[in-house]
């Protein structure tokens, strides 16, 4: 009997598009919550895993070791299984490309406009006007890319579209307009039909809302200065409409 694989996480973008890729490839997997609020993340046992005490990580037997950061596991599922990156040439690099985009661009930005739009209105004007603009310049650049071509990297779908398409169901949450990204919307909803998406939403669903949900509602102040790296020298800020979501 084959050994599934087991994926630590929670509801992320990042954990999201490691389980849909899980199901466009067909492997066995296992789902483990980590309670982030609670500070499951920096847990002895955790942080052996992944020192940066972040959410996902891979324990896949035929690697061996645990696998963290979200576009390296994508990038090793694909390898292992011959599917979703070229093997060579151009097209592979591409798909590199983009991956690396979401990675280094699209997720870091776009977390940080939603973390800004989590305290309340006005109290960090610059901040969610810094964020907010870079990410209607990604939005921006992402559907005049699609204008042209099927898929964001490459020839055919690939773990470049699997990575970004989490994150680009943040659109309407971040307060722009689908109907003036039409390329984007269009080519996300190609995505949505896909089978996989549909399995993996109700794995995550199955698997986390609930207990991530309770775990949440109960986050005492510490609990979330810790969550969002607050310290001593980080001035205070409200993050209570946490709690309350």
């Amino acid at each position: 009997m084959t050994q599934p694989l087991v994926v630590y996480g929670m509801q992320s973008p990042n954990v999201r598009k490691v389980v849909i890729m899980l199901e466009e490839l067909g492997l066995p997997y296992e789902l483990r919550h980590v309670a982030v609020f609670k500070g499951e993340q920096f847990t002895p046992e955790f942080l052996e895993m992944n020192p940066l005490g972040k959410v996902p990580v891979l324990l896949d037997p035929q690697l061996g070791q645990p696998l963290a950061e979200s576009g390296a596991i994508l990038f090793w599922l694909a390898e292992r299984s011959g599917a979703l990156l070229p093997a060579a040439g151009p097209d592979r690099y591409e798909v590199m490309q983009w991956l690396m985009v979401q990675m280094a661009n699209v997720g870091p930005l776009f977390g940080q406009l939603n973390h800004f739009q989590l305290l309340p209105a006005d109290s960090e004007p610059y901040g969610l006007g810094r964020y907010a603009a870079q990410a209607e310049k990604l939005y921006r650049l992402l559907d005049e890319r699609l204008a042209t071509r099927e898929w964001i990297a490459g020839e055919a779908y690939s773990i470049a579209d699997i990575a970004t398409q989490p994150w680009a169901h943040y659109l309407e949450r971040h307060g722009f307009d689908p109907a003036a990204h039409p390329n984007l919307l269009r080519w996300r909803n190609a995505i949505d039909a896909r089978p996989a998406i549909a399995a993996a939403n109700q794995r995550i669903s199955e698997a986390f809302d609930d207990v991530a949900t309770r775990t949440r509602r109960a986050a005492t102040k510490t609990d979330l200065d810790r969550f969002f790296g607050r310290t001593e020298t980080v001035p205070d800020a409200d993050y209570s409409s946490v709690v309350r979501a």
